[in-house]
């Protein structure tokens, strides 16, 4: 059982102000820190930026840890990845900590490093082939050394970490197949705040008044980055397709892109920029536009690794009750979609498949009750409460398990 004079280290790759470090990585961190065994825990973040100092919570102990300025960022990596797992071992040495979770691959490959040294338990949440992710969208070479090292570090990771939290149902089964230990290993998706992404009437009249927005506008929103894992110039043609075919129809896109490239983007789909919204807001903005939108892009590539993931826009768009259009083959999403509704699935190979996925999803919107039944997909699948259950199991409060 867990110690109460120790605390647990949880690792994000981001910084503590990176929207994914809010969006999922916090939560884990508030799961951890109300088991009954848990007296503290500490969040490390890694950051670029050099005068970013502790932020001053009572939920958990924040240490920010600096990367490489090396202007050569090949060899500034490597350094990284040399030098960090000392100043995180010394870091979970100074707090007394009894494990170290790590969110997410690229994390666990320091947190593997960390155990080397240390012998100290770790845990890696979010845990999701990101090699293969890299390899089949193109982003890395089948013979380069990041993917290369990456893939063998994710196998250190399924052989010596304590305990693994994959977002998919789908790539649990593949653990178990590869000989992973079934008590070892508890699916965790990308959960979100429910009550803080619901639908708000007032927020969807303010924002739609602002933004010029009449009831008889259809409204889709897209949140998040474009290229790498997410289609870029095929998302900017599927707006396009829904602009050809919703009179009335407006976008508002919420991305960190630079601007001029999102513009650059739509004038290349001939879209009219007068009918498009762009802007890059705080995570805790993000619910206000979601409630002024009709549904939600969740555009990832087609890659055969896809069905591993867990995006956590389509868990957002749906605790708003925005139905999703979506690429087949995501997650374990696709099949809820496809089995309890919730969106529309796309193949960008297949022919009319947009045109039938966007019928659909008009089809969604014209029931009245639809955003009260979509979000009950995302408190059945995106709860907050499926990571306290696995950090219950795993930190010691039951019999069994993976107990520290």
């Amino acid at each position: 059982m867990a110690d109460n004079s120790k605390a647990i280290g949880v690792l994000s790759f981001w910084s503590i102000h990176n929207q994914l470090t809010q969006a999922t990585v916090l939560p884990q961190v508030r799961a951890i820190r109300n088991c009954a065994n848990v007296k503290r825990v500490l969040l490390i973040t890694l950051e670029s930026v050099k005068n970013i100092g502790p932020v001053a919570t009572e939920e958990f102990v924040h240490v920010p840890l600096f990367l490489s300025a090396d202007k050569l960022q090949t060899f500034g990596k490597i350094k990284d990845n040399v030098v960090l797992p000392f100043k995180i071992a010394n870091v979970l040495k100074a707090h007394d900590c009894t494990a170290l979770v790590a969110h997410g691959s690229a994390a666990g490959v320091l947190a593997y490093k960390v155990w080397k040294r240390t012998g100290i338990p770790f845990y890696i949440s979010s845990f999701e082939p990101h090699a293969a992710y890299m390899l089949e969208s193109d982003v890395w070479s089948r013979y380069g050394l990041k993917y290369n090292f990456q893939k063998r570090w994710e196998q250190q990771q399924k052989k010596y970490a304590t305990g693994l939290m994959p977002v998919s149902d789908k790539y649990k089964q593949v653990l178990l197949k590869e000989g992973i230990p079934a008590a070892g290993v508890i699916t965790v998706p990308c959960v979100v705040a429910l009550s803080q992404f619901s639908f708000s009437q007032s927020n969807r009249d303010k924002i739609r008044h602002t933004l010029g927005i009449t009831k008889a506008n259809i409204t889709g929103i897209y949140v998040g980055k474009y290229g790498g894992l997410y289609y870029q110039q095929e998302a900017f043609a599927i707006y396009k397709q829904c602009f050809d075919r919703i009179p009335d129809f407006r976008l508002i896109i919420l991305s960190p892109q630079p601007l001029a490239e999102i513009i650059k983007s739509l004038h290349q789909q001939q879209i009219d920029i007068s009918k498009v919204y762009i802007a890059s807001v705080p995570h805790q903005e993000v619910p206000y536009y979601l409630s002024a939108a009709d549904f939600g892009f969740a555009t990832i590539k087609s890659y055969p690794s896809a069905r591993y993931c867990s995006p956590v826009k389509i868990g957002e768009y749906w605790a708003n009750g925005l139905p999703v259009l979506l690429t087949e083959g995501v997650g374990d999403d696709s099949d809820i979609i496809r089995n309890e509704g919730g969106g529309a699935l796309f193949h960008l190979q297949q022919e009319g498949s947009v045109e039938r996925a966007l019928q659909q999803i008009l089809a969604i919107i014209s029931n009245p009750e639809h955003r009260q039944e979509i979000s009950e997909l995302a408190a059945k699948y995106r709860s907050p409460e499926r990571i306290r259950e696995a950090y219950a199991y795993f930190f010691g409060q039951r019999s069994g398990g993976g107990q520290i």
